[in-house]
């Protein structure tokens, strides 16, 4: 070996020398904040109000750091500058002393919230443009005079130049990055709400994220991804909430539809808009019901089609056109009749009720094309996909969106698609694939993997849809509450026992230590219900900012974090308007329902990158020779 191969060796052993030294020393980094956020449904600013405080993290973040110096109005105050600085700071007026107040109360909390992290990863947070001033102030180790004039001077001249506005953005930006490290969506972005596709901006900024698909979101990627069924879903729903704009956002013209609908249908108040729709006139608010009537219509003719050529769905009971009576005024299931009202049958035909009209084909022709040629969907899509996942075990911990199918006995549901059987982990795992295969082909609109997307919408063993039948059709057109029963899946009432909980997490590889973070379903606080279930195993998160949920909830839903020292639910009350919060201070105050609280700090060691790197320091110190043989499953 030459000298100058010597040399290099020798330089490659004391690179991999000091990463052993820097792997390590991250293991001992207090663990990262983790924050859990469910069931948005389209409601972006009371959304977008809680991702800016972080459940409430960063108003205790400001206590413990100036409680005594700053008063209680004072400390609210710099929440807010914080959550909305861009609304807050623009052409504030204030006095340079103000200013050189507020710049450093601001640094100091950027400081104490990034203490967590190493400084590479705090420098690579930091805009470029203000990056050297940033580490000088957030690294300020020298507090004797000789730097005293030199940091005073930093904040002067940051006021003289009339970047205060921008420097303090900047310091509320970085908080509230360093408050969370990671943010987990636990499903169901869209429908409902008027604003999902600002929630998928607003995902696509986040640095650090997961999300479980939920229902709602499995129909848009459905229907983009060429199902039909899907696409009638997503245009319902729409239209059943009055959001026409939304369509609009997405550059989807609803004119075809509009102009079927008011040439077949009439005025129904089944198909009225839900919800506060005080901004559309009603001559708006009738075009929205006549293509609410055409659109249901069509979905229940796919969907027919779709039932009759998947028998292994066994959904036979869905085909509810076979079940009209001749006047098209009864329904007749087992031999009982039950009236209907607000029908609107008069393009369902007698020979061939699923048969689409040749106006309806050219109408879902025309919305499918539109939907696969929208720029902006093909993002937000794209993104759901790509970060989407119908599970995730995330630090010992299994995190999903609906259920996991099961018997009345705590056995996996199984059913058999494309012959061969599948249950629990197994199962979703295959759903997982359909989707992604779907997407991959948006092309075909009635292979297996389209429909068994279609299928999670509404299927008795979807893990998403979570019950036995979908009764769409009945609560459209019967007044008969006893039609209208949707019958859950025996794993709502099996979640309450700490038995079941660990075979769920035993059978997704993961110990008796762990917790199930569920979302899906609100948790009726008003008939005593609670979000911790199963002696802690179970936490249900549901976000409930769903407007329509809150007057069964009495709240607007739970939201998770998971720190360093504990693991606690946040109960939030019901958000007004962004305007209001800012106006009246409105914060989360958080209800803390704690779930566990650390008798040791938990350490970046405890979590999946703590063994990851555990790992990769163990094979470069055998490599270097200061360590054993790594494990095959090292």
């Amino acid at each position: 070996m030459t000298q100058k191969q010597t040399q290099q060796q020798l330089e490659k052993n004391l690179e991999n020398l000091v990463e052993i030294i820097n792997l390590e020393a991250i293991q001992q980094l207090p663990k990262a904040t983790e924050h859990f956020i469910s069931d948005l449904h389209g409601e972006f600013e009371a959304f977008d109000h809680i991702l800016r405080n972080c459940s409430g993290v960063i108003s205790l973040k400001v206590k413990d750091l100036f409680d005594g110096i700053l008063s209680e109005e004072q400390q609210q105050e710099l929440c807010f500058y914080i959550y909305y600085p861009e609304d807050l700071l623009a052409n504030l007026e204030k006095t340079n002393q103000e200013w050189y107040k507020l710049l450093d109360e601001l640094v100091q909390l950027t400081r104490f919230v990034s203490t967590k992290y190493t400084r590479s990863k705090v420098r690579k947070a930091l805009p470029k443009y203000f990056a050297y001033i940033l580490e000088e102030l957030l690294y300020k180790y020298d507090e004797t005079e000789n730097k005293e004039q030199y940091y005073n001077s930093i904040y002067v001249t940051i006021v003289d130049l009339n970047l205060a506005n921008d420097f303090a953005i900047v310091l509320a930006n970085l908080i509230q990055r360093f408050v969370v490290d990671h943010l987990h969506v636990l499903g169901d972005i869209y429908d409902r709400g008027p604003d999902p596709d600002k929630i998928m901006d607003r995902l696509m900024e986040v640095p650090s994220l997961d999300i479980q698909l939920g229902n709602h979101d499995l129909i848009w990627i459905g229907a983009f991804s060429g199902s039909i069924p899907c696409l009638c879903n997503v245009l319902r729903i729409t239209l059943r909430y009055g959001h026409t704009a939304l369509m609009e956002k997405y550059g989807i013209d609803l004119a075809r539809l509009a102009k079927y609908g008011e040439r077949y249908y009439d005025d129904n108040k089944a198909f009225r808009p839900r919800g506060d729709n005080e901004e559309l006139t009603e001559e708006e608010i009738l075009d929205i019901t006549r293509m609410h009537q055409a659109i249901s219509i069509m979905q229940f003719k796919v969907e027919g089609e779709t039932i009759k050529r998947r028998p292994e769905f066994n959904m036979e009971d869905r085909l509810l056109f076979s079940k009209l009576s001749e006047d098209r005024q009864t329904l007749v299931i087992d031999g009982k009749e039950y009236p209907l009202s607000n029908t609107c049958f008069q393009k369902v035909y007698e020979e061939n009720p699923y048969e689409l009209t040749l106006g309806e084909e050219l109408v879902l022709r025309d919305l499918l094309h539109q939907f696969q040629t929208s720029e902006k969907l093909q993002r937000h899509i794209a993104f759901l996909v790509n970060e989407g996942t119908l599970y995730q075990t995330y630090n010992g911990n299994l995190l999903f969106h609906g259920c996991i199918p099961c018997d009345q006995n705590g056995e996996f549901l199984e059913i058999t698609l494309e012959g061969q059987q599948y249950s629990g982990r197994a199962l979703m795992d295959y759903f997982a694939n359909c989707i992604h295969k779907a997407y991959d082909n948006p092309n075909t609109h009635d292979d297996f993997a389209t429909d068994v997307v279609w299928y999670l919408w509404c299927g008795e063993a979807s893990n998403l849809f979570g019950k036995k039948t979908m009764k769409t059709f009945e609560r459209y057109f019967s007044d008969d509450k006893e039609l209208h029963h949707e019958a859950k899946n025996p794993y709502y009432e099996l979640r309450n026992q700490e038995a079941f909980c660990i075979k769920l997490l035993n059978e997704f590889g993961l110990s008796d230590e762990g917790y199930i973070i569920n979302g899906h379903t609100p948790v009726k606080t008003l008939k005593g219900e609670l979000p911790i279930k199963a002696n802690g195993k179970m936490l249900v998160i549901d976000g409930g900012l769903a407007k329509p949920y809150q007057k069964e909830t009495g709240i607007a839903g739970y939201t998770l974090v998971d720190n360093s020292h504990e693991t606690y639910l946040v109960a939030h009350h019901a958000f007004t308007t962004k305007e209001d919060a800012i106006a009246n201070y409105r914060d989360i105050l958080p209800t803390k329902e704690v779930v566990t609280k650390r008798s040791l700090r938990a350490h970046v060691l405890h979590t999946d990158i703590g063994r990851t790197l555990v790992q990769q320091a163990n094979r470069l110190r055998y490599a270097s020779g200061f360590g054993d043989r790594p494990s095959v499953e090292g």
